[in-house]
């Protein structure tokens, strides 16, 4: 990264985006929004909201599916900061549909930008540092299966200088087609190859993966979850409403509720990888 000489770039304002529907972490998401799902101790959308602290004075969250849910999250007394909430009434709006709704609350300003469902470890302070103000910074991983930019895939965490954003509306549409696509022909992007952990939530293997590597390897018990006599639970997950009976035997799973989803074959972490 190159570091900035003169007059360094304002301090971007940060957006959560966590407004999609999960629909490939169904089952779970009939339950609760995948923002709400938790990884370890609490929801995704608070890992993000953690992830963008520090680098930003101001946090927006989009939210569409599971609004009610959501915004009871969200405003509850006692948070230690409660973030903009920019509801999408109607049709979600994408990715860059919810920037194009939150161009007022933005208002000229950088905007960093994170995935609720992506589940990383990063030091933001380290990613935004040295940034020139002007192009795109995309955090991204060396992924050539499934690259977005030659080999490299995008990984949930952006910094947007506010010229790339004027120009957006509130109609659904995405970042990649709306903005990063014509910028990657144009050599406009600025590409940060990230090294550490980054799981994507998208499926309930990858979620139980995301958790396994939070506790590293262990299962994870939400508080109130009832775990009966002789009951053996192995690197699986139980939401705080989850009974596991006694003598009952769980292994590589998530249990929801009523709800018990088994992964096979299960996430590479909890084989060692």
């Amino acid at each position: 990264m190159a570091h900035v000489t003169g007059t360094d770039p304002p301090r971007p304002v940060g957006v959560v985006l966590a407004a999609g529907a999960g629909s490939r972490l169904r089952p779970l998401t009939r339950q609760r929004p995948k923002a709400l799902c938790p990884v370890g101790d609490r929801p995704l959308v608070d890992h993000a909201l953690d992830r963008l602290a520090g680098a930003v004075d101001e946090v927006a969250v989009n939210v569409h599916h599971g609004r009610l849910l959501m915004e009871a999250h969200l405003t509850r007394p006692g948070r230690a900061v409660r973030p903009h909430v920019s509801v999408e009434e109607g049709d979600a709006r994408g990715t860059a549909g919810a920037l194009g709704l939150l161009r007022p609350w933005l208002d000229g300003r950088p905007v960093l930008v994170t995935n609720a469902d992506a589940w990383l470890d990063l030091d933001v302070g380290a990613f935004v540092d040295g940034w020139d103000g002007e192009r795109t910074r995309l955090l991204c991983v060396h992924d050539p299966r499934r690259g977005d930019f030659g080999p490299l895939r995008y990984c949930g965490v952006a910094l947007m200088p506010w010229a790339a954003v004027a120009g957006l509306g509130p109609e659904p549409s995405g970042l990649y087609e709306a903005v990063w696509a014509g910028a990657a022909r144009d050599g406009a992007l600025d590409l940060v190859e990230h090294r550490g952990t980054f799981v994507d939530c998208g499926t309930v293997a990858d979620y139980l993966e995301a958790n396994l590597r939070w506790s590293g390897g262990e299962s994870v018990v939400g508080e109130g979850a009832a775990v009966g006599d002789g009951a053996r639970v192995e690197r699986s997950v139980l939401w705080p409403d989850a009974v596991v009976r006694p003598g009952e035997v769980l292994v590589d799973a998530v249990r929801a509720g009523t709800t018990t989803v088994l992964v096979r074959p299960p996430p590479p972490f909890s084989q060692g990888g």
